[in-house]
């Protein structure tokens, strides 16, 4: 039962219910008011009479009143003004009128009935009730109006950026595809046809992967690093020896959330300019810790470092064609906003890619 009430919807989600109950509210909260102020001045109990025909006066005229506003209500400012006070004066009127009317029938003494403009004797009063009544109506419609536009918006954001995250995690495939099969059109023409059919299956593994996972959609670091050495496998059949591998995951950031295939361009632009330029090839480091509540990762090699022309994205003065740590860069402003951290170092002899973003799992979230 608990949990009906703190999942009920918001008031105002349904327009017509939350009018109806404001206004019934309202009314006999003024029925109320009035009454008793009458009875504690002194008042016989034949005052609750008038009052109970002005607040059945004032209920019925804001209901007229409130049709009238829907319809001026996405007009021009000048039409919604000049419309709105014309009907706030002839309702006052109308109002004080019978008001003034009740209360002298229900107290009638020797002496003619009120008549003409003795009968707006209570228009000051009732001009400023029905004036508080319409302000607090345009108020409550332009605070739905406003709370329907941002939801809008917010919706549209998420779309945007579900939209954008897909798109950067695509840009990934075509290049990795490019490289991948002009190694297996080399090993075929070598005649190599065994470990030819070795990439393709290790290919379709990887592209099994990146089929099935949703674009804008978080895998696990454990998840992600055995997506990794999917990619890592296909890349040793052409390197051998060259590309040496190693992970270093902290199992207890081994649980957290991160956007999927966020390493594999990194470790593919260690592959780049680290491994293929040099004999001997090199070393490819990805290591995980958890401190706090945030998440730490490394990806480095031992390349040339600044002598490899590496590309960090972000307008610094080593620059290159390709796609990797710039997408990444993109993909985590995405996801992240301004809270993570994205820092290239590149040194004699290699280069580093460090990522810093809030811990996140499974459990967390739900």
């Amino acid at each position: 039962m608990a949990r009906t009430l703190l999942k009920e919807a918001p008031f105002f989600e349904d327009k017509n219910r939350a009018f109806w109950t404001l206004q019934s509210a309202g009314w006999a909260g003024y029925f109320l008011l009035r009454a008793l102020t009458g009875l504690a001045n002194g008042a016989s109990w034949l005052f609750v009479v008038p009052t109970a025909l002005a607040t059945a006066t004032g209920y019925s005229l804001t209901l007229l009143m409130s049709a009238a506003y829907r319809r001026l209500f996405n007009m021009r400012p000048l039409a919604t003004w000049g419309g709105s006070i014309t009907i706030l004066i002839i309702a006052s009127m109308v109002f004080s009128s019978i008001e003034t009317w009740a209360h002298a029938t229900t107290y009638r003494v020797v002496g003619p009935m009120p008549e003409g403009i003795q009968l707006l004797s209570a228009i000051l009063l009732d001009f400023a009730l029905l004036a508080a009544w319409s302000a607090l109506y345009y108020g409550i419609n332009f605070y739905i109006l406003v709370e329907e536009q941002r939801d809008q918006l917010l919706r549209l954001e998420s779309q945007a950026s579900s939209a954008q995250l897909a798109m950067l995690r695509y840009q990934l495939n075509p290049h990795f595809l490019f490289n991948t099969l002009n190694s297996i059109s080399t090993l075929v023409l070598l005649k190599h046809t065994e470990r030819a059919n070795a990439m393709l299956s290790r290919l379709s593994s990887f592209l099994r992967y990146t089929l099935v996972s949703e674009p804008e959609g978080e895998v696990t670091i454990a998840q992600e690093v055995e997506t990794l050495k999917l990619y890592l496998d296909i890349e040793k059949m052409r390197f051998e020896e060259r590309l040496r591998t190693s992970f270093d995951i902290d199992p207890a950031a081994a649980h957290a959330c991160i956007p999927s295939l966020l390493l594999q361009p990194l470790v593919e632009n260690s592959i780049k300019y680290a491994v293929t330029p040099k004999e001997e090839g090199a070393d490819i480091a990805v290591a995980v810790r958890r401190l706090g509540n945030r998440v730490h990762i490394t990806v480095s090699d031992s390349g040339p470092g600044t002598q490899a022309g590496y590309s960090d994205g972000g307008g610094s003065t080593t620059s290159s064609t390709g796609v990797g740590l710039a997408n990444t860069r993109d993909r985590l402003a995405q996801a992240y906003g301004s809270d993570h951290r994205f820092e290239t170092e590149a040194g004699p002899s290699g280069f580093t890619v460090t990522i810093e973003i809030p811990y996140q799992s499974n459990t967390t979230r739900a």
